[in-house]
């Protein structure tokens, strides 16, 4: 299993409010809010928390269930960060989280970062968004090139960290030799098109090589957020 993880601030931003995680078989994305000094402490806060808790937590119980409550442990300690510290009111982050395990891929999601999977040449978009507009294209208002231009695309309707509760979206699916998994956030996708991210993903570059391509064509149509991702390519044994 190869993986590669990379952030940039893009062009517009003057702080990079995302984190990750590329420590096979964990893997992380997060996308802060609540303004340049909360939504970065809420990124890493998520991150760590996830990371701390799983290595902590590893042998008292599957996969699925510890991502899971990960989420939930990293949701508790920025909604209590952010009642105690007044600039820190109101902070939250996206969380989009793999684990890999033999032949089974694990993920736990919360907002509009995303995971995709390429398999068998099909490129699916596995995790589904949590914001307005991402609502507006499932009940069918809008569709998917209309929602990269909505003005009101940055609005989430669930992430961690701004209520005491937190509904965690998880699943299951397979991992197999030539599957890839890209873990983004919305500043990657906001900026190039599904079948711009297959175009790459799905050509024989490495790794780091594909990561870097991606960063250079969101900045190049604008840069207008933070990006981060990871690729991860199961090239067998």
């Amino acid at each position: 299993m190869l993986a590669h993880g990379k952030s940039d601030i893009g062009k517009v931003r003057e702080t990079n409010e995302d984190s990750f995680i590329c420590l096979p078989p964990l893997f992380v994305v997060a996308d802060g809010m609540g303004g340049h000094v909360a939504g970065e402490i809420a990124s890493k806060m998520a991150t760590e928390t996830i990371r701390e808790y799983i290595a902590a937590n590893g042998k008292m119980a599957g996969p699925q269930v510890l991502l899971e409550r990960a989420v939930s442990e990293a949701n508790t300690l920025i909604f209590r960060l952010a009642q105690q510290r007044s600039e820190c009111s109101g902070m939250g982050t996206t969380v989009t989280a793999v684990i890999i395990d033999g032949t089974k891929i694990y993920w736990s999601h919360v907002g509009d970062s995303r995971l995709y999977q390429l398999r068998a040449g099909q490129f699916t978009q596995v995790t589904e968004d949590h914001s307005l507009v991402g609502e507006l294209v499932r009940r069918g208002n809008i569709d998917k090139e209309e929602a990269l231009h909505h003005p009101q695309r940055n609005i989430l309707t669930r992430a961690v960290g701004t209520d005491e509760q937190v509904c965690v979206d998880s699943g299951i699916a397979e991992w197999s030799v030539g599957d890839k998994l890209l873990l983004c956030s919305d500043g990657l996708t906001n900026m190039v098109r599904d079948e711009e991210l297959l175009a790459v993903i799905s050509s024989e570059m490495s790794g780091e090589a594909a990561a870097n391509e991606l960063v250079i064509m969101a900045n190049s149509a604008g840069g207008l957020d933070n990006i981060t991702l990871i690729l991860v390519h199961n090239e067998g044994p």
